[in-house]
Formats: C-alpha cells, sequence, structure tokens
C-alpha cells in the first residue's frame, strides 16, 4: 500500500473512530435512539454541504450522477469497491463491497449490533448528497450477516 492511501485509509478510520467517541458520548447523555438520531442529522447536513459536485445532474440524470458519484469515491474505488448493478433512466444502484469506516469498528472490536447502527449514522452523508442533489434515495447500510457495505438505490427525483 503506497504513502498516499495509506494517509487516506487512516483519515476514514480516524474519522469512523471520531463517530463513535460521539455516539458513545451523545448516547450516555440522551440515551443510543437520540444519540444516532442527532449524529445522523449532523452527518445528513454535511452530506448536503458537499452536494455541488452532484447537484448539476438532478433530478434526472442518473448516468450522470452515477459518473459524478464514481469519480468522487475516496480512494479511487480501491477502498469503498462500488460495483454499479444497475444504471438506467428511472434507476441507478451501487453496491458498496469494501468500507474503512466498518473495518475500523471491526478493529476496534466493537459488537456487530453497534457497527450496524454506526453504519447507518455514517450512511446518513449520502442520504444528504443524493437528495440534496435532487435525487430520492435509498440506501441500506450493512447488517450482521449482510455481505459488503452500503447498497444505494437512487431514483429520479421530482
Amino acid at each position: 500500500m503506497n504513502n498516499d492511501r495509506r494517509d487516506l485509509v487512516g483519515q476514514i478510520k480516524n474519522r469512523a473512530l471520531i463517530y463513535m467517541e460521539i455516539y458513545d458520548v451523545l448516547s450516555a447523555e440522551v440515551g443510543a435512539a437520540r444519540a444516532e438520531t442527532l449524529l445522523s442529522e449532523a452527518i445528513f447536513q454535511r452530506g448536503l454541504s458537499a452536494v455541488k459536485a452532484l447537484a448539476k445532474h438532478g433530478p434526472d440524470d442518473l448516468e450522470g450522477l452515477k459518473r459524478g458519484f464514481l469519480e468522487g469515491v475516496p480512494g479511487g474505488g480501491e477502498l469503498f469497491q462500488p460495483q454499479v448493478l444497475r444504471c438506467d433512466r428511472d434507476h441507478l444502484e451501487i453496491q458498496l463491497h469494501g468500507c474503512p469506516l466498518k473495518d475500523a469498528w471491526r478493529e476496534a472490536g466493537l459488537p456487530e449490533e453497534k457497527i450496524a447502527t454506526l453504519c447507518r449514522i455514517a450512511g446518513a452523508v449520502d442520504q444528504g448528497l443524493f437528495r440534496g442533489a435532487g435525487f430520492k434515495v435509498e440506501n441500506r447500510t450493512w447488517s450482521p450477516g449482510a455481505e459488503g457495505c452500503c447498497h444505494l438505490s437512487v431514483q429520479r427525483g421530482g
């Protein structure tokens, strides 16, 4: 692994551990459900603020959205390993097969249910990104027993 890639993986894993720490602190103060809601909203807002590169494709250019999203995946696709399952006039589906965030939480020894919660929280960035660009999106994040990571299902907005 080259130094740039190693640094990027380290930065993403650090972000994962920051999410975990913030979630733990919030959970202790306001309970797990409220902590998930608050942190998800903050990360959703981050997705909205990062939408500029994809907004030009909304609400109906799924081919352009696909290209723009894949070009912006950190690590050029090696880290998150996106696979386009479908891209037509009405629907874009992308399966992510890798995730340094999930890897960091596993390396930290977290139980699978907590990893699933943190995946839902982290996945809020994609909700903000795609909705902010004018599309409808469903992000089925990783859950125990599932393969890969996020499964993004995007439809034309409007």
